[in-house]
């Protein structure tokens, strides 16, 4: 099945091509990115964005950055390196994979020099050799999320989603919708409900555009009708996907998600989260000290160019929410299953990693 593939390089690795997501569903525009400016906004303002693929972008962006100028020793590289990964890793501040990119990216750098052959032009192969290395596993981890979902679930269910964590969301099927298009290619026939996910729709412009695209059968929902579709039966299951989980599984995805939780708690439906081992964040002991992103308040209230309220209005845009671990029935990684997640369990399956 062919999913659309949001992050990439060109055929000469000189610039970043990337889906510019913001202009879905009724353009696929793609966009080449050459500067670190170009880049911060493209992850600021959305053009690229879910966890993983927002990794992969920066990992190829600093790649790409760091190409473009001959230096003359490593140590004046190393200064614009860490001057770079700072500048990017202030673009989003709540999905750690971003981080975690940034960081596996540098400990290449600093491994490349502990090399007795190291030079710039050793540690930039260095560079582009991990930066590729985290776009492939990035596929794989699609690929095995989904088949250790699959197992969770039945034929015909009712699916809810919230958000988007499919193929737009990272390299490969994604992570909250990877068991949906593996269950698709084997006659599952599920029936998706895709919360249309305010205030930016990724729900309805996102996760049902791309489902619609390969034939699943999906229905949009507005965020408010989601207690009643699951006090009429209609809903077996929900996954999400995750921007970060702290040490005791609590999690943090896209705003409304908590609630969602606690109505599947109420009417007995199982709560899935998907997300790779990345995404978990161990130095984040519990949900309440995750940062939570606050975005522009013209999102709500002038969204996609729309008045739809007053001028000068105060407004909130908190970007995540954070779902306690109690409600979430288990996390599904690329490594298996983590059913009632809490601290202990959490750490045993990332030790066996």
């Amino acid at each position: 099945m062919n999913t659309i593939l949001p992050v990439t390089l060109n055929n000469d690795a000189t610039k970043l091509i990337l889906l510019d997501q913001t202009k879905l569903p009724t353009m696929e525009t793609f966009l080449e990115i050459d500067t670190k400016e170009d880049l911060f906004e493209a992850i600021m303002k959305l053009r690229v964005r879910g966890a993983p693929a927002i990794g992969v972008a920066a990992a190829y962006g600093l790649y790409i950055c760091m190409q473009k100028k001959v230096y003359g020793c490593v140590d004046e590289m190393m200064k614009d390196f860490r001057t770079l990964k700072s500048y990017l890793a202030s673009s989003r501040p709540t999905a750690v994979n971003l981080f975690w990119a940034l960081n596996r990216m540098e400990l290449r750098f600093l491994n490349e020099c502990k090399q007795e052959s190291c030079s710039s032009e050793s540690v930039l192969k260095g560079l582009f050799e991990e930066s590729a290395a985290i776009f492939h596993e990035d596929q794989n981890m699609s690929i095995a999320i989904g088949k250790h979902g699959l197992t969770l679930l039945e034929k015909n269910m009712g699916i809810m989603t919230h958000c988007n964590a499919g193929g737009l969301a990272t390299t490969g099927y994604g992570t909250a919708l990877a068991p949906l298009y593996l269950g698709f290619e084997q006659g599952y026939g599920f029936k998706v409900f895709s919360n249309e996910t305010r205030p930016l729709l990724q729900g309805s412009r996102l996760t049902a555009y791309e489902l619609h695209k390969v034939g699943i059968d999906v229905t949009v929902l507005c965020d408010s009708m989601a207690s009643l579709v699951m006090k009429q039966g209609k809903i077996d299951a929900i996954i999400v996907g995750a921007d970060r989980i702290a040490a005791n599984g609590d999690t943090a995805n896209k705003i409304g998600t908590s609630g969602l939780a606690i109505m599947a708690k109420e009417f007995g439906i199982p709560f899935y989260v998907a997300a790779p081992t990345s995404t978990f964040d161990l130095q984040t002991a519990v949900g309440d000290d995750i940062e939570i992103e606050v975005r522009d308040g013209e999102e709500v209230t002038n969204g996609f160019g729309r008045r739809t309220g007053p001028e000068g209005i105060k407004v909130y845009n908190p970007a995540f929410d954070v779902t306690p671990s109690k409600h979430i029935t288990a996390i599904i990684t690329e490594r298996g299953i983590i059913s009632h997640p809490d601290a202990e369990s959490v750490a045993i399956h990332l030790e066996n990693c």
